[in-house]
């Protein structure tokens, strides 16, 4: 079989071909460009059109199309309602033009439940069950595998770890991303520098965001160094919830943020250890970094694809 995925967010866009044989996928090209999301929506899609033909072979064409594509959106029906990330897109129905420009079947899902497939089927949380993937960047997304099939809930929209909800030591009610996404690990760090005298090597960083927070605190800046570990608490918190709801063999985190490794995870699994109801809820290996770096939602998308079609086991 072979399938055309494509990976489309607000920053950048990829295309790769995979061919799926004997229950194994195998990359064979691989194409990125910028997004450039500002520009008209029609100009846009055209744009993720002309990268998924790079990737084609002379003379071939895809059986399908897998496509990792903002939201919200209806994967069913491949209509992205609104997206955060890319003005102005509001009813459009991706999944139709797509299917118009390469004549064939288009299977659309969100990215964290395709990087959950991805990293379920041959990546850090392959075979666990259930799995929990969470991809920790300018936000949180993820996704949840339960018997080897991707949990999507009785809206379609499932799962969204992002937005478990925690609170703060001054009593406020918050998302988990509000708090333990690069983004919160950023805005954190500019307030506490604005409003108190601390020291750090951050106050001669001229933009102040979460991959310059963490550079600062791999380098053993302290201050920085606390930021991050208040992120690593927070996420513990979520983690204990997510714990307490599905029990999963494992969590599989992957993202810009999670390459902190165990400058992150450390305080979360101690968060963890006090608060969870019983130790018989951690798996032995439970927090694992993900494998498969930025591929990871071109992998899901064509394992997706794999799936709907009917190849895999279901």
């Amino acid at each position: 079989m072979n399938i055309l995925a494509l990976d489309f967010g607000g920053t950048r866009m990829r295309a790769a071909w995979y061919t799926f044989h004997d229950g194994a996928l195998t990359q064979q090209t691989r194409v990125e460009t910028a997004t450039q999301a500002t520009d008209p929506r029609d100009t846009v899609i055209q744009r993720l059109i002309t990268l998924g033909r790079q990737v084609i072979p002379a003379g071939a064409g895809p059986d399908a199309v897998g496509i990792a594509a903002p939201g919200p959106h209806e994967a069913a029906t491949g209509v992205i309602h609104h997206s955060f990330t890319l003005p102005g897109w509001h009813a459009v129905p991706l999944g139709d033009i797509l299917r118009q420009a390469f004549g064939c079947p288009v299977y659309m899902q969100n990215d964290g439940n395709l990087g959950a497939l991805a990293e379920y089927h041959n990546g850090a949380g392959r075979g666990c069950n259930p799995l929990l993937y969470m991809t920790i960047s300018t936000g949180i997304g993820g996704g949840v595998i339960l018997n080897g099939q991707l949990f999507t809930g009785w809206s379609g929209l499932a799962a969204e770890p992002g937005h478990v909800m925690v609170t703060t030591p001054e009593g406020e009610r918050v998302r988990l991303e509000a708090i333990a996404s690069g983004t919160a690990i950023g805005d954190r760090a500019q307030r506490l520098l604005a409003s108190t005298m601390v020291e750090s090597t951050l106050r001669a960083v001229p933009v102040i965001d979460g991959a310059a927070v963490g550079h600062a605190a791999q380098q053993g800046d302290a201050f920085a160094l606390s930021v991050i570990r208040t992120a690593g608490e927070y996420l513990g918190l979520g983690m204990v919830s997510l714990l307490h709801l599905f029990s999963p063999e494992a969590m599989v985190i992957g993202g810009s943020v999670a390459k902190l490794g165990d400058l992150l995870f450390e305080p979360a699994r101690e968060v963890i250890n006090t608060h969870i109801l019983n130790s018989r809820f951690i798996p032995p290996n439970l927090i694992r970094p993900a494998q498969h770096g930025e591929n990871v939602c071109l992998i899901g998308a064509a394992w997706w694809v794999a799936q709907k079609s009917g190849q895999t086991a279901r």
